[in-house]
């Protein structure tokens, strides 16, 4: 099994990111097996659509948000062994250029230890704010995917899409990982499970710990993604899992580990990502928080 920990990224822990370092180098001491960024460019005032697509409101906890580019390169700068994943960047707000480059930098810092996972987002808002069309993000996201496979393997490279056009560059800096990072993909609905089995290296669906921890969906998800992937000529199980556990505040560290041993055993998930945002409010609290959860769930 594989147990990995959210940056300090959000909410009171984004204004003391200067423990990002103390954090990675300790809770990999501690024995996690990866650190993860998430994504949230803004968070608006009025959202014309809520937090996960649901109703009209977005936690505040969510207002401060600090760079996952930076926090994900400042871990691989000081870790030695855990792998550096981003549960999810949304993708499609970013330039390929600018996102393949950000990305294979820190995938040469920490050689090859990145696990770039992609999703698309709910929030108009950022979309808007980027000068983007967020009707569009899904076919934007398949020519993203597209442009940074070109940009990450080519040289030199270049891409012409109805949404995205690449000019034909110089592109010799290239990943550590050969022919390029595994991408991994947030879905939910059937259309973007359906991405997850036609083109990705993984899938990264979501549980909260105690209030929504779904088995029967997250099994049904994982059956329409191998159904899907055999029809489009893959292997499914070459397309990997990671579920990102976020827990409610007041839960206790125990109820988290029972959970997670519970979800391995129902559907042989193993790995999982383990987020205290809304559980602790100090730096120094998610490195204790992390170290108990590692040692309740084992490594076995």
């Amino acid at each position: 099994m594989k147990i990995g920990f959210a940056l300090p990224q959000f909410h009171k822990q984004a204004s003391h990111v200067h423990e990002v370092v103390d954090f990675a180098r300790q809770v990999e001491q501690a024995g996690a097996d990866s650190l993860w960024v998430s994504d949230r460019n803004l968070a608006a005032v009025s959202p014309k659509i809520g937090y996960g697509g649901q109703g009209t409101t977005i936690p505040s906890e969510l207002n401060a948000a600090a760079d996952p580019f930076v926090l994900l390169g400042a871990a691989a700068g000081v870790t030695e062994r855990v792998e550096l994943g981003t549960h999810v960047l949304i993708a499609p707000l970013y330039p390929p250029v600018q996102l393949a480059r950000a990305l294979t930098t820190i995938d040469l810092i920490s050689r090859g230890r990145l696990l770039p996972g992609f999703g698309i987002g709910w929030s108009p808002e950022e979309y808007e704010a980027a000068g983007l069309d967020f009707h569009r993000r899904g076919a934007r996201m398949e020519e993203l995917l597209d442009a940074l496979e070109n940009i990450w393997t080519t040289d030199p490279a270049q891409y012409a899409g109805a949404h995205i056009t690449v000019p034909s560059h110089h592109s010799p800096l290239k990943p550590h990982r050969r022919p390029r990072p595994p991408v991994y993909l947030g879905a939910l609905s059937e259309r973007a499970l359906s991405r997850v089995a036609r083109r990705a290296d993984g899938w990264l669906p979501l549980c909260v710990v105690p209030s929504y921890v779904d088995v029967d969906g997250l099994l049904a998800q994982r059956e329409l993604i191998g159904r899907q992937a055999r029809e489009a000529g893959r292997d499914p199980s070459e397309i990997d899992t990671v579920l990102r556990v976020n827990i409610d505040a007041g839960t206790q560290v125990s109820a988290v580990a029972d959970t997670i041993k519970s979800v391995r055993e129902r559907t042989g998930i193993d790995h999982f990502v383990v987020d205290s945002l809304y559980a602790v409010e100090t730096v120094k609290g998610s490195i204790e928080h992390a170290a108990e959860v590692v040692a309740l769930v084992g490594k076995g």
